[in-house]
């Protein structure tokens, strides 16, 4: 044990609610500090930092899923998820509760990011270090520099050159950290379990910033190809299950069998997207990737896949009929499984946490 303690403090859900990929690379960081010995507790509200919105009742209804139990009162909710200690209060009270945290807990580090970063930042760096992680190029990301981290996280190159740090702000490329591909991972309950076939397609996230309108009109070009479409940020359904020739499924935290049912994935984002954990987590299963010019796309996919102008969809038409989906697929998971690592070295290194307590 370290006896050291971390702090993950935003204004979103703590753990196990997975919005997008923010989520799931804290999520994953936190529970690496508690596998070496490090107190974590993860500080987030239950109200939606962009429209105030109630999700007390999701993350209920998945924690009693998840045979977890909680604790509430005062309008907060506590309970533990593999270890990390979470707390769900209201958006009035973040700030107020970050405060007793830090004078109980005198934390090493404290990690923050997304909405209302850069007044947490502000409070904790009085006491601790503090980083605060960039996620993506969006001024909501990168809003965080204003209350003065003493290191930024930026989650690729891309992001890193895109970053405006003031004085006395460290920038430190930090890719997000992955987990090992799951072998035979449980799929949603009513869900087929798919079998591996030749010339299937997968994309996550089928809105229009991610290139719906270019999904569109691949699937009605390429009507013999199999699309598997994975619901995102929001339910797209209506505007794609006409089509005979897709498998829509609803949004699901189990993606191994999903990744395993393709051999290659579809990135056409109209964004400039930061480092999409998608296509490490597809390389991971030797599904290589068809990807956007647009931001740290071409960073992510390297030579395990192609790279394409979101607007030629005759390039995108050629690349599904024609790719190396196995000689890019090997190299796509040759590219991706260095990132499977342990990440608190690279925090030692940035002078976030102290050498000995990375072990």
């Amino acid at each position: 044990m370290t006896g050291s303690t971390v702090v993950f403090a935003w204004r979103r859900t703590p753990p196990p609610l997975l919005i997008g990929g923010a989520e799931v690379s804290q999520q994953l960081l936190a529970e690496e500090f508690v596998r070496a010995g490090w107190r974590v507790v993860y500080l987030g509200s239950h109200e939606a930092p962009w429209n105030g919105s109630a999700q007390v009742g999701h993350l209920q209804a998945h924690l009693l899923a998840h045979g977890t139990e909680w604790e509430e009162a005062g309008g907060e909710v506590r309970y533990r998820w593999n270890g990390v200690s979470c707390r769900a209060v209201p958006q009035d009270r973040v700030d107020k509760v970050l405060r007793e945290v830090l004078d109980e807990a005198r934390p090493e580090l404290v990690v923050t990011s997304q909405e209302g970063a850069a007044d947490i930042a502000a409070l904790a760096r009085r006491t601790s270090r503090v980083a605060g992680w960039l996620h993506s190029v969006s001024a909501n990301s990168h809003g965080v520099l204003h209350g003065g981290p003493h290191v930024a996280l930026a989650t690729s190159r891309f992001v890193a050159g895109r970053a405006q740090t003031p004085a006395g702000t460290q920038t430190v490329v930090f890719y997000p950290p992955f987990a090992p591909a799951e072998d035979r991972p449980a799929v949603p309950t009513g869900s087929a379990r798919p079998e591996h076939r030749p010339g299937g397609v997968l994309m996550v996230n089928p809105i229009p910033a991610k290139g719906a309108l270019l999904l569109h009109q691949l699937i009605a070009r390429l009507p013999g190809c199999r699309f598997t479409l994975v619901e995102g940020w929001w339910d797209t359904a209506r505007e794609f299950v006409g089509y005979p020739n897709v498998h829509w499924v609803p949004r699901t935290y189990a993606m191994g069998d999903l990744y395993a049912g393709s051999d290659l994935l579809l990135v056409p984002s109209q964004v400039e997207d930061a480092f999409p954990r998608v296509i490490v987590e597809a390389g991971l299963h030797g599904v290589a990737t068809v990807g956007s010019s647009r931001g740290g796309i071409p960073e992510a996919v390297g030579d395990g896949g192609v790279i394409l102008h979101p607007d030629n969809v005759d390039a995108w038409v050629q690349a599904i009929e024609s790719a190396d989906r196995t000689g890019l697929g090997k190299k796509a998971q040759r590219r991706a499984v260095p990132l499977v690592r342990l990440c608190l070295a690279e925090l030692a290194a940035a002078g976030l946490i102290p050498a000995a307590a990375a072990d």
